[in-house]
């Protein structure tokens, strides 16, 4: 086993306090910092890029399954927004508004888009009039405002980037089979790109978005326990076509209502792999989206040819990997700290003895395990060690999910381990019971997992026949 000692002192253990932890690999590993507007953060470079990584990932997949990328206004009109009753409804504490434009009194208050649904459709209505014209797939990179009572960075600001797909649809079977394909490719980047393990689900009526028939989500076990909703797929049915009069001359003549979806993933997901992978002494990155794949430290750089050997290996490597080449004049201890608290999945350390022999060493992110590869084999040993990297990070994780899962059949058996992870137990489908469960224990429904399981026969609330098996747990 690597050598495990804690390198960086400037974190707080996660053990000992998670929020403060979280907190200190936001600042320490410059990825944020607050601005002077209460819930509105600064991302820094470092954090930036991670986001420019997820989203390059994520676009390409949309752009792979015929999406289009568009721009909307940032403003919306408050009669706009009051047509659908529901949506409406459900934003309403969240809304930030407009009401001057210079010195002048606007005559209608203006909201800063907490969401474009509204948008879309005073969109479609315009440029969708056949079936000929349908579908229309649809996304938008933004940041929308919502006014949150509680901020922290990355999980919940006022402002936030995020993407917001809106698709519009000939019928219901399309839209639903696209509401589930891109929860799917939630899912994919978030397991096979970012190692964190999802659970995929159907949103109870409570929990869904505000205007939708179904919600679907993909929930993520952050290590302390706790779940993370990782990115939301909905399904709007027509209700959205028929608040707003879009509609389309069908295949046989007749006026048809469109049927809509939508579906977003934020920032919040850089959260996600901070609270998901990282440890006491920083962060660590998956591979896929992490700025510096490879760190390059001379050792003993002041000696003759140690500097211009490690220029000649870090050019190579920047042919097919991210990589930073760190000549400074920090001590190698500091350097090796420094990648270590940034989450660089691979440290390369060069010093003379080395470039005698011809080879280097590799150091791994999350175990520091040592690898002596020949100079001349790096391209072909590197892409195998960061998949190992990859892989091992998202078991850990697994297993975190797996030793944190629990089962219940009775109210009793949920509050054992209200506070500890995520409980599977069997639900009859009534809000009350629902309320009853949030209200008692502090835990909420998660999602009721596509693999459904028969934990027993009863609600375990009320004892009435269950209908489903939900995930319930306490929530970011």
């Amino acid at each position: 086993m690597a050598d495990q000692k804690k390198m960086v002192d400037a974190i707080t253990s996660r053990d000992v306090d998670f929020a403060k932890w979280y907190t200190d690999i936001v600042k320490k590993a410059q990825l944020a910092d607050y601005s002077s507007v209460r819930g509105c953060m600064v991302l820094r470079p470092y954090g930036y890029a991670i986001w420019e990584n997820i989203q390059k990932l994520l676009d390409g997949k949309f752009k792979a399954t015929g999406h289009e990328n568009v721009g909307m206004p940032m403003f919306i009109p408050e009669s706009l927004l009051q047509k659908e009753k529901d949506h409406v409804e459900g934003f309403a504490p969240e809304v930030a508004w407009v009401t001057h434009g210079g010195s002048e009194k606007l005559n209608e208050r203006l909201c800063v888009r907490p969401t474009s649904e509204t948008l879309f459709c005073e969109h479609y209505r315009n440029i969708v009039g056949s079936y000929r014209d349908l579908p229309k797939l649809y996304n938008q990179w933004c940041s929308v405002v919502r006014w949150e009572k509680t901020t922290r960075p990355f999980l919940r600001t006022t402002e936030f980037w995020w993407q917001e797909g809106h698709t519009i649809h000939e019928t219901a079977e399309e839209a639903v089979e696209e509401t589930l394909q891109m929860l799917e490719i939630y899912a994919d980047v978030l397991e096979n790109h970012l190692a964190v393990p999802v659970l995929k689900g159907r949103k109870t009526e409570k929990e869904k978005f505000a205007g939708a028939r179904e919600t679907y989500s993909v929930e993520a076990m952050m290590h302390d326990g706790k779940a993370l909703q990782s990115g939301t797929s909905h399904y709007f049915g027509d209700d959205f076509a028929k608040a707003f009069d879009i509609t389309f001359q069908g295949r046989d003549n007749t006026q048809q209502y469109p049927h809509q979806t939508s579906w977003g993933m934020s920032t919040r997901v850089i959260g996600a792999i901070i609270m998901t992978h990282g440890d006491d002494n920083g962060l660590k990155l998956p591979p896929d989206v992490a700025p510096i794949q490879i760190a390059v430290v001379p050792v003993a750089q002041h000696k003759e040819g140690v500097l211009e050997a490690a220029r000649e290996v870090a050019d190579r490597l920047r042919k097919n990997w991210r990589v930073k080449l760190d000549d400074s004049d920090n001590s190698a201890g500091w350097k090796y700290a420094e990648y270590e608290m940034k989450g660089v999945p691979l440290r390369l350390e060069l010093g003379p003895r080395d470039i005698e022999e011809g080879h280097c060493v590799l150091v791994r992110r999350d175990n520091r395990q040592k690898y002596f590869v020949q100079l001349d084999q790096l391209e072909t040993e590197i892409p195998k060690i960061l998949e190992e990297y990859r892989q091992a990070i998202f078991q850990i994780a697994f297993d975190n999910r797996t030793n944190k899962t629990y089962t219940a059949t009775n109210m009793e058996e949920m509050a054992v381990h209200a506070d500890d992870g995520y409980i599977k137990a069997m639900w009859c489908g009534a809000l009350d019971c629902e309320m009853a469960i949030k209200d008692q224990l502090g835990v909420t429904s998660r999602c009721i997992p596509f693999e459904q399981e028969q934990i027993g026969e009863t609600c375990v609330c009320c004892g009435k026949p269950a209908k489903e098996m939900v995930v319930w747990g306490k929530a970011y």
